[in-house]
């Protein structure tokens, strides 16, 4: 498809990267779209910490439009599909564009510089949404200019910074968002809401916490598990019960779960001792921990047709973004405004 407008560009990647939001911690979720002559090559994204990086991502696939019989195929190292594409690049990056939420990193960490990957394939203009905050990772941005690569700083810079949000919170203390999955008339009660794709992002998420939040009351009547069993690693959060009853059931399935703490509280003292927090829970204890809360992500199931229609706006959280997972489930991003 031909499109003529830089700003679509830029939307696919920050279209593609909330995808991958929280999924990515301790790193931000990026996004990146490789354009030539004003067609889409190819959108990547970072996906897991220690992975290659949204541009290198977008670079591979780019290349593979042109050759896809290559052994770059069956690549995933990060270091080898750098050492790949600067040896084999075949100029094919030379009237390209690329769009990128968030300033290539300049420093080698995990992973190589994605600033010296584009200044090695000799791309022709770079994007970039918003600068790195991150001192460390910064000065992408004045390389490639510093070799002559035509750069522009800005483009979308708002939408950016509101992906990039949860890692400059995280980046100076901690982070905290609350979960909810409702139906769409706001009703949540009645056992699984949404559908297992649902459920199975919420367990990828887990994996990635420090600390997992729940109410007294949601542990008696549910008797839930909260582990990460429909992921590889099966790492599940340490929790926090908060409750003023420090009594329950010790058969509830999460007390069960090796490998992790459960703390019974009705103090939130815990939370200052971890950086990335999610809350799980209902209206109540929203409500409750509101002020808290940096973030809600909403699952909404839209299955069974509902007359009354939830008003997130009620919830006083301004609205930055949302996706539907599939045709049923639809997750909404709202920011503490």
């Amino acid at each position: 498809m031909l499109v003529n407008n830089i700003s679509y560009f830029m939307q696919l990647a920050i279209d593609s990267a909330w995808r991958y939001q929280f999924l990515t911690y301790p790193n931000p979720a990026v996004g990146a779209t490789v354009v030539k002559d004003n067609q889409v090559l190819a959108v990547g994204c970072h996906q897991k910490v220690g992975m290659p990086h949204a541009e290198v991502e977008a670079l591979k696939l780019a290349y593979l439009t042109k050759y896809p019989n290559s052994k770059l195929k069956n690549l995933v190292n990060s270091n080898d599909i750098h050492n790949f594409l600067i040896e084999n690049h075949n100029n094919l990056f030379n009237d390209c564009s690329i769009y990128v939420t968030l300033e290539p990193c300049n420093h080698i960490g995990k992973t190589p510089a994605c600033a010296s990957l584009l200044e090695a394939v000799s791309i022709k203009k770079v994007y970039i949404a918003t600068l790195d905050p991150n001192s460390v990772a910064t000065g992408g941005y004045q390389r490639l200019k510093n070799v002559g690569i035509d750069v522009e700083v800005g483009l979308l810079k708002d939408k950016a910074d509101d992906l990039l949000y949860p890692f400059t919170q995280w980046q100076k203390s901690n982070f905290l968002f609350f979960k909810i999955a409702m139906r769409e008339d706001g009703s949540i009660t009645g056992g699984y809401i949404t559908t297992k794709d649902s459920l199975t992002l919420v367990h990828k998420i887990r994996e990635k916490l420090d600390l997992l939040v729940i109410g007294g009351e949601t542990v008696r009547v549910d008797r839930p598990t909260l582990d990460a069993r429909f992921t590889d690693t099966n790492i599940s959060p340490n929790i926090l019960i908060y409750s003023k009853q420090k009594e329950f059931d010790k058969t509830i399935p999460l007390f069960n779960i090796s490998n992790r703490d459960v703390t019974i509280s009705n103090s939130l003292d815990l939370i200052s001792n971890n950086n990335f927090i999610m809350i799980e829970g209902g209206f109540n204890l929203l409500e409750t921990l509101q002020k808290l809360s940096n973030m809600i992500m909403l699952f909404i199931s839209h299955k069974v047709k509902k007359d009354n229609l939830f008003d997130i706006n009620q919830l006083g959280y301004k609205k930055v973004h949302s996706y539907f997972l599939n045709k049923f489930d639809e997750i909404i991003f709202l920011r503490k405004i």
